[in-house]
């Protein structure tokens, strides 16, 4: 049992589908699809506990609330933390508490899709579950996804997880100010995710800063 926290306290129970990932590809079609259609771009936001993934969306809310109407779907094993977080930065955000899950799935995003009033969105950020692992292989209905690294995990970071960054949009290397003292090369981290996705956008940010925020924002198409 999975439950979602909504942004006026609300508490929905949501049941896990059986026959899973023939059900989950299906519904993440769906998913899409009403994305779309109400003219919402949405964006799978993937990364390492502690990469800076709620950071990161806080801070594409702050550039762009003036410009978009926001939402945020934040996923996480326990607490309101994230939601928290994104919300103080002026998005409506709803919390989707997994308890032992390790990622998020589209019947998860299907009903906090049904907490949110899609004809008031521009763009919706859907923040997974923390780590490089489990998520690559559920699809929400994003239109696309972003994966978040930072110089803090280590040089090899990308070359143990090789199959989270081949079915992304978008890869972020965070932390970029650290690197020097981490002993990091963001260039060998670019190296390494260009041998797996050759030609894909790597962004390098410091998230709490807002550097290379407007970069980002336009690789994911959320300023047009």
């Amino acid at each position: 049992m999975k439950t979602i926290l909504t942004g006026d306290g609300r508490t929905l129970s949501i049941t896990p589908q059986t026959g899973f990932f023939k059900q989950n590809t299906a519904l993440a079609m769906e998913n899409k699809k009403i994305f779309t259609d109400a003219g919402i771009i949405a964006v799978d936001i993937l990364g390492s506990v502690g990469a800076g993934k709620t950071t990161l969306a806080g801070a594409l809310v702050a550039y762009l609330k003036g410009q978009k109407r926001l939402a945020a779907i934040a996923g996480d094993l326990t607490t309101e933390i994230d939601a928290q977080r994104i919300r103080a930065q002026g998005a409506e955000v709803l919390q989707i508490n997994t308890d032992k899950g390790c990622h998020l799935d589209a019947n998860m995003i299907k009903n906090a899709m049904d907490c949110l009033n899609l004809s008031n969105l521009d763009i919706v950020l859907i923040e997974n579950v923390g780590n490089l692992i489990c998520p690559s292989g559920y699809q929400l209905g994003a239109h696309h996804r972003m994966v978040v690294i930072s110089v803090t995990e280590g040089p090899y970071q990308v070359v143990k997880h090789p199959h989270i960054f081949q079915d992304v949009s978008v890869v972020v290397i965070n932390k970029i100010d650290l690197a020097d003292v981490m002993e990091v090369d963001p260039q060998k981290l670019i190296a390494d995710i260009h041998t797996i996705r050759p030609g894909i956008p790597v962004i390098l940010t410091n998230g709490r800063t807002g550097q290379g925020i407007a970069e980002l924002a336009t690789a994911l198409k959320l300023d047009k």
